[in-house]
């Protein structure tokens, strides 16, 4: 008896004809960049070396589209931000030893995002594997050791015929909830070694689902529908998910409160009614959400930031829904649902019972009010108006890209992304030099949609040889540098600790002429002239740079002994 299935799996006659007669010439890497393809790849990220050589050679055989970087944890931030943008496992090719290391600190950041990408590293040769001490240049005792600590998994290949099945596991591993980064590895002589397999074609990599089990669910709807002041803290967990419209719903629903996390940002629309927008870094924030009868937490490990340093203590039940199972429970007890944001959204919506509660946007009102009465006494209008210049320049549509720095820090309290997955930062991992090059991927990703990234002149320094991608590629972003002669923010931190700043004081370039001798165009603003600027920079297609001079003051915190209440 013959099942459907069997015929799928029968070769055409055409495919019979390929197999038998793969076209002459082609290498291990052919074989690395055909099951890119047919995993449904289409730009790859990345930077040569010597022991990579066949994976970059194989590219002009391909239809892959290259993007190359200057550094390689630059590529990584790229990477990271085509993943978070399309959704896609994004491929970033880099080379042995000082190559593959410099690329951890993105692997970090994309893996504490939930970024899904596939890094290939080449190796030394198979003779020197093993640990042994054989001299060979960039060799390492066990490289994959290092990577293993940051990324989801971790792939190593021995022979050429096991390349498109490991490419093939790690596509899925980064791309099953929660999504990451992966790690693969093949040694330089099998990647240059002429190969007589067959070509690849369409490889099957469907990521695995992770549903909620269903009485897990069914406790949480009942609690969820009893519940006198229910709330909901929205993490990156229901971005990365796409579950923005099933978590609006919910709160409908249940008349919950709802507010998000940076990583979280867009998750819910700013302006309804029970939108507590962002401000996660407030003690009245914090007490609202403590005096939840019942909590839902989705897609977030109430980290440090989501739990305002670690001083929110809740009184009443919580609810985690989360699909990294390490976050399960780790800050605080509750009934802990192992899943995707989506499906258990949707399993929710399925069995709660509705709600009323008009005293809920009344609360809502009455907690920003006191947030915005509390940053209006601290004189910070500077900011605050910087802000409001560039959510009225950026267009709605747009993503931003912000780097570790104080205006970044403003915009995870302050600003309205518009919409989800349109507001990306390193509040990940907290690494330096992530906004420009992770902007430069969602441009390579979306190419008729202007990009903005932010970045302090302390982050920009770690960047600036990205200008010459951004020229080359003729990507559409406007690059915003923050410029206050330092460290700004670790400047503050040390005052206030130790009354002075040691350490944090910049000398830097001239950022307009710099750009400018890049070919790119720059231009140096002012807090008055910022939104057209910035508007004039969106409209004009291709890498721009505005530079701002500036001296920018954070709210004061609330999460410290004594802070005002």
């Amino acid at each position: 008896m013959t099942h459907d299935h069997d015929l799928e799996l029968r070769p055409t006659a055409a495919q019979t004809e390929a197999a038998l007669n793969p076209p002459p010439g082609r290498n291990g890497g052919d074989l690395v960049v055909e099951t890119l393809a047919g995993l449904g790849a289409t730009t790859v990220f990345g930077l040569p070396g010597q022991h990579a050589l066949g994976m970059f050679d194989a590219l002009r055989r391909s239809d892959l589209r290259y993007i190359g970087l200057r550094v390689e944890n630059n590529a990584g931030f790229a990477a990271d931000a085509y993943g978070r943008i399309t959704g896609e496992a994004a491929p970033l090719l880099l080379s042995t030893g000082p190559g593959a290391l410099t690329s951890l600190a993105a692997l970090q950041e994309a893996a504490a995002a939930s970024a899904p990408v596939l890094a290939i590293s080449s190796q030394v040769p198979t003779a020197g594997l093993g640990g042994g001490r054989h001299g060979y240049l960039h060799e390492l005792p066990d490289q994959s050791a290092s990577f293993r600590g940051v990324v989801k998994s971790v792939h190593s290949v021995r022979t050429q015929s096991q390349i498109p099945s490991a490419i093939a596991a790690a596509w899925k591993s980064a791309l099953t909830a929660p999504h990451g980064p992966v790690w693969v590895e093949i040694p330089q002589d099998v990647l240059l070694a002429e190969t007589h397999l067959p070509v690849v074609t369409a490889v099957d990599a469907t990521p695995e689902d992770l549903p909620p089990r269903p009485e897990l669910t069914a406790v949480a709807a009942d609690l969820l529908s009893k519940a006198a002041r229910p709330a909901i803290i929205a993490g990156g967990g229901v971005v990365r998910a796409d579950a923005s419209r099933k978590l609006l719903q919910l709160a409908e629903r249940l008349q919950a409160p709802v507010v998000t996390t940076p990583g979280g940002k867009g998750a819910f629309p700013w302006e309804h009614p029970l939108s507590l927008q962002s401000w996660l870094e407030d003690r009245y924030t914090t007490d609202f959400l403590e005096d939840a009868d019942v909590l839902l937490v989705v897609g977030s490990g109430l980290g440090e930031l989501s739990s305002n340093y670690h001083t929110f203590k809740p009184r009443g039940r919580v609810i985690q829904i989360e699909a990294d199972l390490g976050k399960l429970e780790s800050n605080h007890p509750a009934l802990g649902i192992h899943a995707d944001a989506r499906p258990a959204l949707q399993a929710l919506l399925e069995t709660v019972a509705e709600r009323t509660d008009p005293t809920a946007p009344e609360r809502v009102r009455n907690l920003l009010d006191r947030v915005r009465e509390r940053i209006e006494s601290q004189e910070l209008t500077l900011e605050q108006d910087l802000l409001a210049s560039i959510r009225r320049a950026l267009p709605a549509s747009s993503p931003s890209f912000w780097d570790m720095t104080i205006l970044a820090y403003w915009a995870w309290s302050a600003f309205d992304a518009k919409g989800p997955n349109t507001l990306h930062s390193a509040q990940g991992a907290g690494g330096l030099g992530y906004g420009f090059p992770a902007a430069l991927g969602a441009a390579a990703a979306d190419p008729t949609t202007p990009v903005l990234a932010v970045s302090g002149d302390g982050g920009a320094l770690y960047s600036i040889a990205e200008l010459a991608t951004a020229r080359q590629y003729d990507l559409n972003v406007t690059w915003l540098i923050v410029d206050d002669g330092g460290y700004g923010i670790l400047r503050e931190y040390m005052t206030d600790a130790f009354g002075q700043a040691t350490a944090t004081e910049l000398t830097r370039p001239d950022y307009v002429a710099l750009a400018e001798s890049f070919g790119v165009p720059g231009v140096r603003t002012t807090p008055e002239t910022l939104e057209s600027d910035l508007a004039k920079a969106f409209a004009t297609p291709g890498p721009s740079v505005v530079v701002l001079p500036a001296v920018l003051r954070m709210f004061a915190p609330t999460h410290l002994g004594g802070a005002e209440r």
